[in-house]
């Protein structure tokens, strides 16, 4: 579809408090830069090692593959030749200069709810940043779409321009929320299903849609599917660190939102956001017609979940709180779509604040189990998601999930880790799953060494990825082996660090 791969950054809602006071220079670029960050701009117009907001991001669509552009102030590669004008004109209605038609991939269909004086403080802050001359590369977009005049009939179909207006039977607080959800943070571009065409269906707005491969769930208030089930503490708690103590830990693309962007909203603007969800009525997309699985005297997949998830998850799906999160009413299990509990038993999750880390189970399991596992929990004990996880899509999900092995997250850690000086290295290379034990003190105390002042999930990321490289480099261990050692490594950190120790 036409639209950007992750979404749901927000947008603080800010209204002048006066139409003719004039805002410092400093602190309109300050207001413009805490947009930008709330907007997630550099999330897309920043490429892999490249330089930040200097484009360059290839985004696959079903037309064609777009690129993203540079939005630093250069004049010649970026757009430092913009006039406000121009600029509010590119933001508001998707038409840059020249009347040249922007692609919604670009997601103007949002943009335009926001102010025009939210609009120029971005623009303030945009053009303060050092300029980066970078061409970047010709979009290839599949005809019609590669003619920018294809545009004119998908905008009259799809787009209408309109600035927020506050709806004046709501609270000060959830028009906010509104505006914050609506408006720069589109996060309805994830979570709302779009047509063949990429446009938005409005009418099934915040129910959940499938995007890059993951779910991105159901925001509505529904008690099944949705966050019906979630106190305004828990949905705000979810935005700001990643986990919603009891419901769920972000994965996926929602990752980079809560890191990149989410975590760096105020307070204020962070329980908006949870207030507006909480309001949006209820919608349902499956119905409950199954008994339940638990009830049965050997459910489908149950041997497979006993088999690889039980032992951290427990047998009744609450896992262990603060350290395993529940299965038992978990978002992301209970979305109508299967996407984010798939790739996360076959990629593994990265330790959060308190919780640990989550290996790649599914490396050590056949596409069959992972799909009846899978199928399992999210119809067991009060679960109520449709069992609709496959084989065949599992196996074509496994080949485009990254574990710490494929992916870039081998070595992707603190780089002082793995200085000489650390002292880590050596103990790295003679590391085996023999003498872990024996050795785990000596490392995290060479860690903390390092980190005196990082969390728990900070020093278990870090020495996991700075183990990494010794473990994939040993010829003597499938990739499966080699998983599960890099799971027993975390494991048995994280256990220590949860330990007590005068010393550190």
């Amino acid at each position: 579809m036409l639209y950007r791969i992750l979404s749901c950054g927000v947008l603080a809602f800010v209204l002048s408090a006066g139409a003719l006071r004039a805002e410092p220079a400093a602190d309109l670029i300050e207001k413009g830069k805490y947009l930008a960050t709330a907007g997630d701009c550099v999330s897309c117009h920043s490429a892999p090692g490249g330089k930040p907001l200097a484009g360059g991001l290839p985004m696959s669509t079903p037309f064609g593959q777009m690129v993203t552009p540079n939005i630093t102030p250069d004049k010649e590669t970026g757009i430092g030749s913009y006039t406000d004008d121009q600029f509010y004109k590119t933001i508001h209605e998707g038409i840059g200069p020249d009347e040249k038609f922007l692609y919604p991939v670009f997601p103007y269909q949002w943009y335009t709810k926001i102010t025009r004086d939210d609009a120029m403080a971005i623009k303030a802050y945009l053009f303060s940043l050092p300029p980066v001359h970078q061409q970047q590369n010709v979009n290839q977009l599949n005809f019609p779409f590669n003619i920018r005049a294809s545009m004119i009939g998908w905008r009259h179909l799809f787009f209408t321009a309109g600035t927020f207006k506050p709806d004046p039977a709501k609270s000060a607080e959830i028009n906010r929320g509104a505006y914050l959800v609506t408006g720069l943070g589109h996060c309805g571009e994830c979570h709302t299903t779009h047509n063949a065409l990429g446009g938005s269906n409005d009418k099934q707005a915040l129910q959940g849609a499938v995007i890059d491969n993951w779910y991105a769930p159901n925001l509505t208030s529904d008690m099944q599917e949705g966050i019906g089930g979630w106190s305004e503490q828990q949905v705000a708690s979810y935005l700001k660190t990643g986990v919603a103590p009891g419901k769920a830990i972000v994965a996926g693309p929602m990752s980079q939102v809560v890191h990149e962007s989410l975590a760096k909203l105020t307070d204020s603007d962070i329980k908006a956001i949870a207030a507006y969800l909480k309001s949006v009525p209820a919608e349902k997309t499956f119905a409950d017609t199954r008994p339940d699985a638990a009830a049965t005297a050997t459910p489908p997949g149950a041997n497979a979940y006993i088999s690889n998830c039980a032992s951290c998850h427990q047998l009744n799906g609450e896992g262990v709180p603060g350290v395993i999160p529940p299965l038992k009413d978990n978002g992301a299990v209970l979305a109508k779509g299967p996407e984010d509990v798939l790739r996360v038993v076959l990629g593994g999750l990265e330790a959060t604040k308190n919780y640990a880390l989550m290996p790649a189970v599914g490396a050590g399991m056949t596409d069959q189990e992972v799909a009846d596992a899978t199928n399992y929990v999210r119809s067991a004990w009060t679960n109520r998601a449709p069992e609709t996880a496959s084989a065949g899509g599992v196996a074509d999900l496994r080949k485009k999930t990254d574990t710490m092995l494929s992916g870039g997250k081998c070595a992707d850690g603190d780089p002082a880790y793995l200085k000489p000086q650390s002292g880590l290295v050596p103990l790295f290379a003679d590391l085996n799953q023999g003498n872990m034990q024996a050795h785990i003190d000596q490392i995290v105390a060479k860690a903390k060494s390092i980190s005196p002042n990082a969390d728990r999930a900070t020093l278990v990321n870090n020495l996991t990825a700075a183990y990494c490289p010794a473990v994939k480099k040993d010829a003597t261990l499938t990739d499966s082996r080699k998983l599960q050692q890099l799971a027993s490594f975390s494991q048995l950190v994280y256990g220590r660090l949860a330990q007590p120790n005068e010393r550190w």
